[in-house]
C-alpha cells in the first residue's frame, strides 16, 4: 500500500518502473531489465496509481495499454528522468569534454530543414565530437544499424526504444488552388477517396496513415492515389505542381500557404499535434555526447520549430 509519506526514492522507483513498463510493453520485460521480480514492478505501478488517484495502464494477460492520463504522464516522466540523468552526468563528468563518434539519423525532409542546421552549431560547442548524420524516410532500426540517436516525427510506436519528446508537430492537408478548382474541395476526410492523394509509400515512416478528428474521435485513414513516394520532399513538390492533396507538416507548408501557392483544407478535422522525438535504445548510461546532443536539440526547439 502507498501512503502520503512515500519516500522520494520510492517515488522515483515508481516512475522509473512506469516508464520501463511503457517502453518494454510488459511487466515481465521491465522486471527483467531492472533485475527484479515482475511482482515488484506491479506493486510499484499500483502504488503510483494509488498515489496519483488515476489509472495509468490497462493491464490484461496479453498486453498493457496506456490510458489517456498514462500517455500524458509518460511524456513528463521521460522528460524528468532525462533531465535528472543529464544533471547527474554534468556532475559525474567533472567537466570532462564530450568526445567520440555520434551517429544520428532523421527523416530526410525534416532533417534537411531542422536537424542539419543544428550540426555545425553543436560541433562548434563540442569540437572533439565527430557527428555523422543519416537522412532517410525509411524507418531505420537504430540498434541493428548502430545509430546512437534518431530524430523521429510522429507518435512513438510500441517498441523497446526510449523516446524523449523535443517539440510538437502539426500536420494539415494542402493542395494548390488550381487542383481544388479542378477537383473540388473535400468537405470531410471521408471525401478524400474521390481525390488524388499524395501519400508516403508503405516503406516510409508514416505507418498509420493520415490522422483526423471525426465526431470527437481520432481516426486514421490511408488515402490512395496514382502517386506515392518514400521521400516527403518529393510529395511536397508534386503537391505544388497541382497533382493532388498532401498531408504535410506545418513547418513544411506555412510559407507556401502564406504566399498563396497552397491552400489548407479540412482544418476543422485537424488532429492534435503529435511529437518530435529523440529516440535511443536505452536511457541509462548514455554517452555524454548523446546526452548533450539531445539537450541541445530540446533547447533549440523549446519555443517551437521555425517555419
Amino acid at each position: 500500500m502507498c501512503n502520503a509519506k512515500s519516500k522520494p526514492v520510492d517515488k522515483l522507483k515508481q516512475i522509473e518502473s512506469f516508464v520501463g513498463v511503457a517502453a518494454k510493453g510488459s511487466l515481465t520485460a521491465a522486471a527483467k531489465a531492472e533485475g527484479v521480480a515482475p511482482a515488484v514492478i506491479g506493486r510499484r505501478i499500483d502504488a503510483l496509481e494509488e498515489r496519483l488517484g488515476v489509472k495509468l495502464m490497462t493491464r490484461t494477460t496479453r498486453r498493457i495499454t496506456l490510458t489517456h492520463e498514462g500517455s500524458a504522464f509518460l511524456d513528463d516522466c521521460q522528460r524528468v528522468l532525462q533531465e535528472l540523468s543529464s544533471a547527474e552526468a554534468s556532475v559525474s563528468a567533472g567537466g570532462a569534454k564530450a568526445s567520440g563518434y555520434l551517429r544520428v539519423t532523421a527523416p530526410a525532409g525534416f532533417g534537411r530543414r531542422h536537424v542539419a542546421p543544428m550540426v555545425p552549431k553543436f560541433i562548434a560547442l563540442h569540437p572533439d565530437v565527430h557527428l555523422s548524420l543519416n537522412l532517410s524516410d525509411r524507418v531505420i532500426d537504430i540498434v541493428s544499424e548502430n545509430f546512437d540517436c534518431a530524430v523521429r516525427v510522429g507518435d512513438m510506436p510500441d517498441s523497446s526504444l526510449v523516446g524523449l519528446r523535443l517539440a510538437d508537430n502539426r500536420r494539415q492537408c494542402v493542395a494548390t488552388p488550381a487542383y481544388l478548382k479542378r477537383a473540388g474541395t473535400p468537405a470531410s476526410p471521408a471525401e478524400l477517396h474521390r481525390h488524388e492523394c499524395l501519400a508516403l509509400s508503405s516503406d516510409a515512416s508514416q505507418t498509420r496513415g493520415w490522422a483526423f478528428v471525426v465526431d470527437g474521435a481520432l481516426t486514421h485513414l490511408r488515402p490512395s492515389g496514382r502517386l506515392d513516394c518514400s521521400d516527403g520532399q518529393v510529395l511536397h513538390e508534386w503537391c505544388l505542381l497541382g497533382l493532388g492533396i498532401a498531408w504535410r507538416s506545418t513547418w513544411e507548408v506555412t510559407t507556401d500557404i502564406a504566399a498563396g501557392r497552397l491552400v489548407s483544407v479540412l482544418d476543422d478535422f485537424a488532429a492534435p499535434p503529435n511529437g518530435i522525438y529523440a529516440v535511443f535504445a536505452h536511457a541509462k548510461h548514455l554517452p555524454l555526447r548523446v546526452r548533450l546532443w539531445v539537450d541541445f536539440l530540446k533547447q533549440a526547439w523549446r519555443n517551437g520549430l521555425p517555419p
